[in-house]
């Protein structure tokens, strides 16, 4: 591959990552507001899942890490406009930051075992049970620091249960959007 051919893929991947990127801003803004201590169910999930399918582990793994950066940074990226470390210390934070180990979990799955369909499928499903584990424990553990302890169960029945299905769902649909899209963007 020439150099020339080389910096156009380059360039092709970081065009690709910031369609991701925005794309997973956009979702995050698509929200339905519940009232605390409820968990806001946005379609932020949808994005990371059509970026790692679609992009692969790696590209996958630079958009959450790109959106991850920029929120932290004060863009307004995460759900309700909102951006800035407050977001990523708050209630929610856990979640957020637990896409980026469900992207490294994807791209270690899919990089061990292969782009198989199972594959994915079973590296989104783990995903999803990282981000739910990383957010609920910092969950927890953000209740607890303000004198407001909660059992795991509780805080299951608040973050995890409602939002299983729906994110379910939302794989298929990221699957499904992949199998469309990715033809065009490998």
């Amino acid at each position: 591959m020439s150099e020339q051919a080389a910096s156009r893929l380059r360039t092709r991947d970081m065009t690709l990552i910031a369609v991701f990127t925005a794309l997973t801003a956009v979702c995050a803004w698509i929200s339905v507001p519940v009232p605390a201590p409820f968990v806001q169910f946005t379609m932020q999930t949808f994005a990371v899942f059509a970026a790692l399918l679609t992009l692969g582990g790696k590209r996958g793994t630079y958009v959450v890490t790109a959106y991850l950066l920029l929120g932290a940074v004060g863009a307004p990226v995460f759900s309700n406009f909102r951006g800035g470390l407050g977001v990523l210390l708050g209630t929610t934070g856990g979640y957020i930051l637990g896409f980026f180990f469900t992207a490294l979990l994807y791209w270690g799955m899919t990089g061990k075992l292969g782009e198989s369909l199972p594959v994915k499928l079973a590296a989104g499903v783990l995903g999803m049970a990282t981000y739910y584990a990383f957010g609920t424990a910092w969950y927890l553990a953000l209740y607890a620091r303000a004198g407001k302890p909660m059992g795991v169960l509780a805080a299951l029945g608040y973050c995890v249960f409602p939002f299983i299905l729906p994110d379910l769902i939302k794989l298929a649909l990221a699957v499904l959007l992949s199998r469309r899209v990715g033809k065009y963007v490998r």
